[in-house]
């Protein structure tokens, strides 16, 4: 039952309109521009009721349907389920395009708490039954006597959406004895999930069943779902804590770090907010209800996409009951609720869900690995900067390329330094910072012996150079920054074309931070350049330089790079100059240094598959 003030109405066709790929409204039909029907019969479902989409659990893209409240669909004989009826054949049909793993109905199911009304609802509900799509049901005040807890006893409610139910799904997790609150464990973005689905009105063992559950599932990401915990006003969309919510905050929310985010219905309009745990981490409490609207709000229902590559949850609210319907035939009140698209209604959630489970799930730290197992055949350099700022960082490939660190003058001592911070991929546990930057300028850098055997490698059958990579803020101080590079211009290695002050090879980063690789190819006479995209600052990634002897691919993160030439190339030119490790220069002249970390750099003379780069 809503006690807000209703949304203002929000119009507009969308994407979703492109959607129509078959009627999902059973019994739904438009007449004359005004939308007519009857319950829809379970007996006489379309074929999307089975569909052959499943979702992929390891994907780290997924989504969780919410349904509220549906109380107007059942309500006596003024009731009608096609809208809901509709919704479920909708998550059934996409469940695999937009890989649907779990829905959740957040209370008042019926009106009037009525047998006859759940008689109705009950096949309904079985349409996700047939279709083994897994999903949750609590009761919320019109489904039960709101003036007792779960300690109630018997109703109709228990006898449709009782542990009976459930049971058969493989998700479900068990229930309080008396049946009014349960939960679930799913699967999605490749680890599991709980669920608490949690009645109207716990009582204090039920609050202590689901500490308990949690207790019992000490590494799983929680979802509370409930009727009633926070509302919101016509004022924004900002949500407060309801005088029961304010017990459920305390008795649930704040002490169970595990709880992320908070789903409930039973007020109007919608809205949100996020508020701090003992922990000190975020939570995120949303209301989300539509029956104030058009159609007892037609079912409509909220997609949680997860996206645990951005660390994002992108949220929309979609009506599919009107989206089964041909856009030339909705009346004028249903076109406007095809989707809504206020802020309250569709956003994202950015959420960075590896800091934010570290409390009690860290993600587990890829061991360590030995440099003797990453010296491939082929390996001519491989420098690991995991020890103390030194006399010199050694080669481990055996070939005799070891590293002796130089300061540019004027630089203070501690512009190279160690750090314990590595990506999670590096082999070795550990880097170096790099303190560069221009005007004046400064820094400290790494560089071969006069005399190092790599000094004289021209590649003629190929290369590969790896390295794993932090840069530091994004600042013009930085611009063209060098990681990797060789002394001797082109004109000192007999080329003549582009600019011959330059050097023989560059692998730099632009005043946007774009990867350059440039340099004197064997057989050219002018540079050959690759460029990559505005690479974030802050953040480690692992970039690589393939040649086959042929051609010349960029990647960062194993991912292929776009601006790569076609332009046949073959080797590296050389003036039998020393390679330097955090600086580049112009003329000889190095000018800044490097200003991040780098972890470890290896120099194959050959191409090598994404399967053996480091990060593999």
């Amino acid at each position: 039952m809503g006690e807000q003030a209703a949304g203002q109405t929000e119009g507009g066709t969308s994407r979703r309109r492109l959607l129509q790929a078959g009627a999902l409204g059973a019994g739904a039909a438009v007449v004359g521009g005004a939308v007519s029907g009857a319950p829809a019969s379970a007996a006489g479902l379309s074929a999307s009721s089975v569909s052959s989409g499943r979702p992929d659990v390891e994907d780290p893209r997924f989504t969780l349907a919410v349904v509220p409240d549906t109380q107007y669909m059942f309500d006596e004989d003024r009731g009608d389920s096609a809208p809901l009826t509709a919704t479920f054949e909708y998550l059934i049909d996409q469940r695999g395009v937009d890989n649907i793993v779990f829905t959740a109905h957040l209370g008042d199911v019926t009106q009037n708490a009525q047998a006859r009304e759940f008689a109705q609802a009950d096949p309904v509900f079985a349409v996700m039954d047939r279709a083994r799509m897994p999903y949750s049901v609590l009761a919320g005040n019109h489904d039960i006597d709101g003036s007792k807890d779960d300690q109630r006893g018997d109703s109709p409610y228990l006898h449709v959406f009782g542990p009976q139910r459930f049971k058969r799904m493989s998700t479900y997790g068990g229930s309080t004895p008396d049946g009014y609150n349960s939960y679930h464990v799913f699967r999605a973005g490749g680890r599991q999930w709980l669920l608490l689905a949690m009645d109207w009105r716990p009582s204090d063992a039920g609050f202590a069943w689901a500490r308990k559950v949690i207790a019992e599932h000490p590494t799983l990401p929680v979802i509370l779902t409930t009727h009633e915990l926070v509302y919101a006003n016509d004022d924004g969309g900002v949500a407060y804590l309801s005088d029961h919510g304010n017990r459920v905050w305390e008795q649930l929310v704040d002490g169970n770090d595990q709880i992320f985010l908070t789903l409930n219905g039973h007020y109007w309009p919608p809205g949100r907010t996020v508020r701090k745990n003992a922990a000190g981490h975020d939570v995120h409490l949303h209301i989300t209800n539509y029956q104030d609207r058009y159609y007892g709000g037609g079912a409509m229902i909220r997609l949680y996409h997860f996206d645990l590559v951005r660390n994002t949850i992108d949220v929309e609210t979609i009506n599919p009951w009107i989206l089964a319907q041909k856009p030339g035939r909705r009346s004028l009140l249903a076109e406007q609720e095809v989707e809504l698209t206020s802020d309250v209604n569709r956003f994202s959630l950015p959420i960075d869900f590896a800091a934010r489970f570290a409390g009690f799930a860290p993600e587990p730290v890829r061991p360590a690995r030995p440099a003797a197992e990453l010296v491939i055949p082929g390996t001519v350099a491989y420098w690991r900067l995991d020890g103390p700022v030194g006399s010199r960082v050694v080669d481990h490939s055996g070939r005799g390329n070891d590293l002796t660190p130089v300061l540019l003058p004027g630089s203070p001592a501690d512009s190279l330094k160690t750090s314990a911070e590595f990506h999670p991929d590096q082999p070795g546990h550990a880097s170096w910072v790099f303190g560069g930057g221009k005007n004046p300028g400064r820094g400290g850098y790494l560089r071969t012996a006069d005399n190092a055997p790599l000094n004289r490698m021209t590649f003629k059958g190929g290369y590969t150079i790896e390295a794993f990579v932090k840069l530091s803020d994004d600042g013009a101080d930085h611009s063209w920054e060098g990681l990797l590079s060789r002394l001797g211009t082109g004109t000192d290695a007999g080329k003549t074309g582009s600019d011959p002050s330059e050097p023989v090879v560059n692998l730099a980063f632009s005043g946007g931070r774009e990867l350059q690789w440039a340099v004197y190819p064997l057989d050219k006479n002018d540079t050959f350049t690759n460029w990559g995209h505005e690479t974030p600052a802050g953040r480690w990634f692992h970039l690589a330089v393939v040649n086959d002897g042929r051609h010349t691919t960029l990647y960062i993160d194993s991912s292929e790079l776009l601006r790569n030439p076609s332009t046949r190339s073959n080797g590296l030119a050389t003036a039998g100059k020393a390679w330097l490790l955090g600086a580049n220069h112009y003329a000889n002249n190095i000018e800044q240094a490097f200003a991040g970390h780098i972890g470890e750099l290896r120099i194959v003379d050959r191409a090598l598959t994404l399967k053996e780069f480091l990060n593999a």
